[in-house]
């Protein structure tokens, strides 16, 4: 158990303190949604003001060239690459997640069956997040496969499973978004590799929150979300990472104007660009990618403390502070820790699975000031974005759910009534 006192003291220890200043946060508030939307950055408005402002009220149209706005997807890509393990000109910043999904495994698809690999399933997890699971479905339907779905702790033996269905491609998300369980990049891909097929990572809950290694993993593709970790902004845009060796056997099917190696000479027949940039179509929005732009520095600025290792620790000693504290609430309230209590096997999240009022609970938190969300049909889930989130949030937040949970305040129907979005 951690008092208040000794979390203030840890606080005070904290050798990334000063990147909190980097947000600005509502007084009185405790802000553990992270996972789903990244706080504002303190330079986000400026940055954004200064596009609206000067490059589009006054150079217009020149911006493009002056202010560099076609450059923006590559630059922002590169800059997200330093986070994933990938190289320059790798990562394509474009769309949204679930359209970039489609293009990858279009791209994967298609390249399996350039190289003699015909049929077979799209494997992924059955917990996986439902937009995934639609897209890879409408592509599996479309090229003759089919999706297959099996829960997260038979993943490795199905792929190893010889005698079932061969695999195309194997689709998963990194860190599951309800339970906050972290795949083993390598040993999962390896595995996909043995059994011949590609393999296709899902960075939305990982990018920004934990160590990734696209490249140490020799994954095959990637995509990931502009406006959690990455603190981008409401619908920023996603990325699109595809290794070195498949870049230039691939192609994608939204051969859009900007993925081409020359559109501004107007021609009629599509020729992809090299690189990542054949993973763009369509004009970039650049109110949005400099949004994200800014939201990405916020990253960034942990370099000089040790960049994502450092941020990795820190994620993990609020997550194992968050644990501890709440097991015994677990206990008497009829809650269950749904995220993996092994370190090594658990993202920047700590989701509470509770048969029953699990939505009203939340709700109830989040009018007290601590502001986590609800994942049908049974998840509290509570997100630890280390770049701002204290050790004395994580005290306070549990004492403010034990008071929640002890009041009975949950009950109150105010509570009860479902908004849009949860």
């Amino acid at each position: 158990m951690t008092s208040r006192a000794e979390a203030q003291a840890l606080d005070a220890a904290d050798p990334l303190a000063d990147l909190r200043a980097q947000f600005r946060l509502p007084d009185g508030v405790i802000y553990l949604d992270g996972n789903s939307l990244g706080a504002l950055p303190v330079t986000t408005e400026r940055r954004v003001r200064h596009a609206v402002e000067h490059e589009w009220g006054n150079d217009l149209i020149g911006s493009w060239n002056s202010a560099g706005w076609m450059q923006l997807p590559r630059l922002i890509g590169d800059k997200i690459a330093t986070l994933i393990g990938a190289g320059p000109d790798q990562v394509a910043v474009a769309d949204s997640t679930s359209v970039n999904l489609f293009k990858i495994l279009t791209a994967a698809v298609q390249l399996r069956a350039t190289g003699g690999g015909a049929g077979g399933v799209i494997l992924s997890e059955r917990d996986n997040f439902p937009t995934d699971l639609y897209i890879a479905d409408s592509v599996a339907k479309a090229y003759g496969l089919h999706l297959e779905l099996v829960d997260g702790s038979a993943m490795t033996s199905r792929i190893a499973d010889t005698t079932a269905d061969p695999i195309a491609i194997v689709m998963l998300t990194h860190v599951n978004y309800r339970s906050g369980a972290m795949y083993d990049m390598p040993g999962v891909t390896s595995a996909a590799h043995r059994s011949g097929a590609l393999m296709v990572w899902d960075l939305a809950h990982s990018a920004g929150a934990v160590e990734v290694d696209l490249s140490g993993a020799d994954a095959d593709f990637a995509v990931g979300c502009g406006y959690k970790y990455l603190n981008g902004g409401p619908g920023a845009p996603a990325f699109a990472w595809v290794h070195p060796r498949h870049l230039g056997q691939v192609s994608q099917p939204l051969t859009g104007w900007m993925g081409h190696s020359a559109p501004f000479d107007f021609v009629s027949d599509f020729q992809p660009a090299d690189g990542s940039a054949k993973f763009l179509c369509g004009s970039p929005p650049i109110l949005s990618m400099t949004a994200l732009d800014a939201g990405v520095d916020t990253l960034l600025a942990a370099e000089p403390y040790g960049g994502m290792a450092a941020l990795r620790r820190k994620s993990l000693l609020l997550t194992e502070l968050f644990i501890s504290l709440v097991t015994p609430l677990c206990a008497e309230f009829d809650m269950h820790i749904a995220t993996p209590l092994e370190p090594s096997q658990r993202g920047s999240q700590v989701s509470l699975e509770r048969s029953t009022d699990g939505y009203p609970i939340v709700q109830a938190l989040i009018a007290r000031g601590v502001v986590g969300d609800f994942r049908a049909p049974d998840i509290l889930r509570f997100g630890f974005t280390p770049l701002y989130t204290r050790f004395v949030d994580v005290v306070d937040a549990v004492e403010r759910l034990r008071e929640v949970l002890t009041s009975g305040e949950w009950r109150d129907e105010r509570f009860a009534q479902r908004a849009a979005v949860t």
